[in-house]
C-alpha cells in the first residue's frame, strides 16, 4: 500500500516539524539551504536537524560524535580523513554529510533536449515549456535548477492564506523579507508531493495554479495548467541511482 506524502516530517520524539522537508536531490546546487536560507551551504545545513529539538533532538555535538564511535563509524572517519589528528569530529561529520549529499544528482529528458535532442521531449511536452515561459513561470524559476536561484515573497501579487510563517524575516529581523523564502527548484518536482514550504499544495497541478495567481496575478484555464504539469513532469529524474560503498 502507497503512503501518502506528509506535509511535514516527524522528528525523533514524535513532534512535527512546522515545514515541509525539501528534497535532497541537487541540494548541493542552491544558493542556499533550507526554505529560509538560514544556511550558506550543504556542511552548514547538515549539522542544524542533529541538534534540533523537533527533529533529531541529539542534545550536544559531543553525544552525536559519541552515538557514531559507539556505532562502529570510527575506522570510516580514519579512512575519509586521514589527514586529522582527530578524524571523528561533529565538523568532519557535517562535511561527510555534505559531500554525499552532492552526489544526488539528477538528470531527465529536459537535460537531453537542452543537449540538442529535438525528440527528447514530446510535442505536449515542449508545448508545456512554450505555456511555462509565456505564463511567467520562468521569471523565478530560472537556472539550471529552474529554480532554487533566489528568495521571493510567496503571495508576491496576491496574500498568501499562512502568514503564521514569516519566512526568511526571522533570519534576517528586516521587515522587508516577511514571508520570503527560497524558489523551490522544478527538477523531480513530480514526486516530491506536497508543495510549497508549508505542504499545503497536495498535487502538482494544485501549486501551478496557485502559484500562477499568488505570484503572477494570474487564472489558469485548465488546458494551460494542464500544459504546464505535462512539461514538469518531463523533469522526472531518469538516472539510476548509484552508490559507492567502499571507502
Amino acid at each position: 500500500m502507497a503512503i501518502a506524502p506528509e506535509k511535514t516530517s516527524l522528528g525523533a520524539l514524535g513532534e512535527r516539524g512546522d515545514r515541509n522537508s525539501p528534497t535532497v536531490f541537487n541540494a548541493g546546487f542552491h544558493m542556499a539551504q533550507f526554505w529560509d536560507g538560514r544556511a550558506a551551504d550543504l556542511k552548514e545545513q547538515a549539522k542544524g536537524p542533529i541538534m534540533n529539538p523537533v527533529e533529531m533532538a541529539i542534545p550536544d555535538e559531543a553525544t552525536a560524535i559519541n552515538n557514531l564511535r559507539e556505532a562502529g563509524y570510527s575506522e570510516y572517519f580514519a579512512k575519509a580523513f586521514p589527514a586529522a589528528a582527530e578524524p571523528m569530529t561533529y565538523d568532519n561529520m557535517a562535511e561527510a554529510i555534505a559531500a554525499f549529499e552532492r552526489t544526488l544528482i539528477t538528470a531527465d529528458r529536459f537535460d537531453e533536449f537542452l543537449k540538442g535532442d529535438n525528440n527528447a521531449l514530446t510535442a505536449d511536452e515542449k508545448q508545456g515549456l512554450r505555456t511555462f515561459i509565456s505564463t511567467g513561470c520562468i521569471a523565478c524559476h530560472s537556472g539550471s535548477m529552474l529554480g532554487a536561484t533566489m528568495y521571493q515573497k510567496m503571495g508576491l501579487v496576491n496574500a498568501y492564506a499562512n502568514t503564521t510563517d514569516i519566512g526568511r524575516e526571522a533570519v534576517t529581523g528586516n521587515a522587508s523579507d516577511r514571508f520570503v523564502f527560497k524558489v523551490s527548484p522544478l527538477r523531480d518536482v513530480s514526486r516530491t508531493a506536497p508543495y510549497f514550504h508549508d505542504g499545503a499544495a497536495a498535487t502538482l497541478e494544485e501549486a501551478v495554479e496557485q502559484m500562477a495567481w499568488l505570484q503572477l496575478g494570474r487564472r489558469l484555464s485548465a488546458e494551460d495548467t494542464a500544459s504546464i504539469v505535462t512539461f514538469l513532469n518531463a523533469l522526472e529524474n531518469t538516472k539510476a541511482p548509484t552508490l559507492n560503498t567502499q571507502l
